[in-house]
């Protein structure tokens, strides 16, 4: 494995269009902010196909641009198998996603799959979908992504 590979993360939900893109947008920058965006790879994909093509729920970039971040221009994919081979990290948001992930997996990947919710300090492992749910669920899942996201950036990037 590369040392490039090390510095990629991958997050992937149901669609592609809520929590997976929510996170990716704040992975992006918060790695700004660290001033090292330019050397990691960070995208988002969906485990199923409903939502290929589409662009992510407004409801969430708007959650996003109140809090003065960016949302990642983007439009929903489905996880491929070069994707095992391209990302290290591949974080799923819950049993659902991590289940499909595993599944796919290739048996000579060497990424690492797993819930971003693991990372959690309040404990709460599963990121629920708000696709359903009003306004308030995205701004739920904005606040467990940056629980999740800054433990991460703590452990990779060494501080």
């Amino acid at each position: 494995m590369s040392v490039a590979m090390n510095k990629s993360a991958l997050f992937v939900c149901l669609g592609n269009i809520c929590r997976s893109t929510m996170a990716e947008s704040m992975m992006n920058h918060m790695l700004k902010d660290q001033g090292v965006a330019d050397e990691w790879t960070v995208d988002s994909a969906a485990t199923s196909t409903y939502e290929i093509g589409n662009e992510p729920d407004d409801r969430g970039i708007d959650v996003l641009k109140k809090k003065s971040i960016e949302p990642t221009r983007h439009h929903a994919r489905q996880i491929t198998k070069q994707d095992y081979e391209k990302f290290h990290y591949i974080f799923g948001f819950d049993e659902d996603n991590l289940r499909e992930l595993k599944r796919k997996k290739p048996a000579s990947s060497t990424s690492l799959v797993r819930l971003l919710g693991d990372l959690d300090p309040k404990g709460e492992r599963i990121i629920h979908d708000p696709y359903y749910l009003d306004k308030q669920a995205f701004e739920k899942v904005f606040a467990q992504n940056q629980r999740c996201l800054e433990i991460f950036l703590k452990e990779v990037l060494g501080e």
